[in-house]
């Protein structure tokens, strides 16, 4: 086992984090202190398990690096749905329906009888930002893949708010055969949420870019690029977007368009 970071040996300051760790409430993971974990059918690459049941969650996420040559034998299938995003570098990913080449911002979707195969060709590090989750089958209604890239895509105002924008990555509005979405988030300097939220879905969240104050449950705390976020159901949340120059950006998956299970 060994760090994102690459910290061997002691500091010379105090040890500390900025992470908190509330299981089944909510949970902040800063990159420093987070570990390269060993997963099976990942080859060449630095995996770093970020969101998954142990905190509450009902799907799984990873950061992953492939390094050049770096591959996957298969993500998903068999009851679970992936999805893969390119956070920098390019992959050719594929699975029974597609093969594309994915370069930043570019991303995969694939439904839950379907896994994802990568593959670094490229000779230099790729970032990706990796989801899977177990798909809630209803009668008569099916997923399929989506590939494109965000960079394609039309930012769109956010709830009548001309500093606020977001892009929906997957078709499930309107669409009941997708049981969960990805959306990217993105706040001009000073730009807020227009009230604190309190909602049934789950979150996992991945920064992208800038900083941010998030209302996380009772607490206001401080996030930047780089830092993974999980909100459990009805956990309050929302944020202000800080700093001085850079937009506050963040990559986030929703479970919808399912009713309650008893």
């Amino acid at each position: 086992m060994s760090y994102l970071n690459n910290q061997v040996g002691y500091r010379d300051e105090l040890l500390m984090t900025r992470s908190v760790v509330k299981k089944e409430n909510y949970v902040l993971l800063e990159p420093d202190g987070l570990v390269k974990n060993a997963v099976p059918g990942y080859e060449n690459c630095d995996v770093t398990i970020l969101g998954s049941p142990s905190m509450g969650a009902t799907f799984a996420d990873y950061l992953v690096t492939a390094k050049a040559g770096g591959k996957n034998t298969g993500i998903g299938g068999e009851g679970i749905e992936s999805f893969l995003y390119v956070i920098s570098g390019e992959v050719t990913v594929k699975n029974d329906d597609q093969e594309a080449t994915l370069t930043e911002g570019g991303y995969i979707f694939s439904p839950e009888s379907n896994a994802i195969t990568f593959e670094n060709k490229s000779g230099a590090d790729a970032k990706l930002y990796v989801y899977k989750r177990r798909y809630d089958r209803i009668e008569g209604y099916s997923a399929h893949t989506v590939v494109n890239n965000v960079n394609d895509m039309e930012w769109v105002e956010y709830e009548g708010m001309n500093n606020c924008h977001i892009k929906d990555l997957l078709p499930a509005a309107g669409d009941f055969g997708f049981d969960m979405n990805m959306h990217i988030l993105k706040f001009k300097l000073g730009a807020s949420h227009g009230y604190i939220e309190t909602h049934i879905q789950e979150h996992g969240m991945y920064f992208l870019s800038g900083k941010g104050m998030y209302r996380l449950d009772d607490e206001w705390v401080p996030v930047k690029k780089g830092d993974y976020v999980f909100l459990d159901a009805y956990v309050p949340q929302a944020c202000y977007a800080v700093g001085r120059e850079e937009d506050f950006a963040y990559i986030y998956s929703k479970d919808c368009n399912r009713d309650v299970q008893l």
